[in-house]
């Protein structure tokens, strides 16, 4: 990457990312966007297996691996119980995070049936012996060599169904994933607290999007994260936590854990029920707002 476009990445993350993405945050006000009509979706046409309606027992898996010589990528997986095969989906922590840190969301997906590998980025995660904002720049491609990996070792995770999600700098990961570093393995992706920070537009085939983000978010602005969101021409839905912060806990993460697993289930099991009942998933208890173009 040029000279140019590693200036304006700095600039762009430094300021945003000077709290660890993973700390708890401090409210400061923020203006709400308007809220877009919901549209009747139709499902996506990849997946064929009806999703699982129990919960599973999930088991918890540590994966060493490395990419190329200074690339360590000691990765968290959880597996549900069974056979499968499950869906994967590929978890991007925070700047100074952990997988550890997201342990009640991944668990929740996980316990709906669909594998969750979550690895820590070798200079971003609070293990990282030196920390380095501009290696998000290469995460993508940890993301990528992570995905390949844990479809070889864990045998009930199914190669025709993987997904992409990831919180805040994970969330600038996750989007790379979908625009200059595109992943064609990726059918759906959710961005908690995420933002673009190079003008790339969103390439390779449709991958239904979810965006969440608190309106009181004061390290990632809302704005950013509702400006990537405008940017998807594909299907794609936002859920504004109207008093959240920068990382989504108690009553706000239920609604998240809840909205999330549904909006899985429809795209990669192929659940219609589950892709009917997001608004109200989202908007469960009044503490978010939900607009979708599925």
């Amino acid at each position: 990457m040029g000279r140019v476009h590693r200036r304006i990445l700095a600039l762009a993350l430094v300021p945003a990312f000077l709290v660890a993405c993973s700390s708890p945050p401090t409210p400061a006000p923020s203006t709400p966007a308007p809220s877009t009509p919901a549209t009747t979706a139709p499902v996506p046409t990849a997946p064929t297996t009806a999703a699982p309606t129990r919960s599973f027992e999930v088991e918890t898996r540590t994966l060493r691996l490395q990419r190329g010589a200074d690339r360590p990528l000691t990765t968290t997986v959880w597996v549900p119980r069974g056979d499968g095969p499950y869906p994967l989906i590929l978890f991007s922590h925070g700047l100074g995070g952990s997988p550890a840190d997201y342990r009640e969301l991944l668990t929740a997906w996980a316990r709906a049936g669909f594998v969750v590998a979550a690895p820590a980025y070798p200079f971003t995660s609070r293990t990282a012996a030196k920390m380095n904002v501009l290696d998000v720049l290469n995460q993508p491609a940890d993301a990528g060599y992570v995905i390949t990996q844990t479809l070889g070792e864990i045998s009930s995770a199914d190669p025709d169904r993987v997904a992409a999600a990831g919180h805040s700098a994970g969330g600038v990961t996750t989007l790379g994933l979908f625009s200059g570093a595109r992943d064609e393995r990726l059918r759906a992706g959710v961005v908690l607290a995420g933002r673009q920070v190079l003008p790339q537009p969103f390439v390779g085939p449709e991958a239904p999007m979810l965006f969440v983000h608190g309106r009181k978010d004061p390290t990632v602005a809302y704005a950013d994260g509702r400006a990537a969101y405008d940017a998807v021409t594909w299907p794609k839905a936002f859920v504004s936590i109207t008093d959240g912060g920068h990382l989504a806990t108690g009553r706000a993460l239920d609604v998240v854990a809840t909205t999330s697993t549904d909006f899985w289930r429809w795209t990669l099991y192929g659940d219609k029920n589950a892709r009917a009942r997001l608004k109200a998933d989202a908007t469960r208890g009044d503490l978010a707002t939900f607009a979708d173009r599925l």
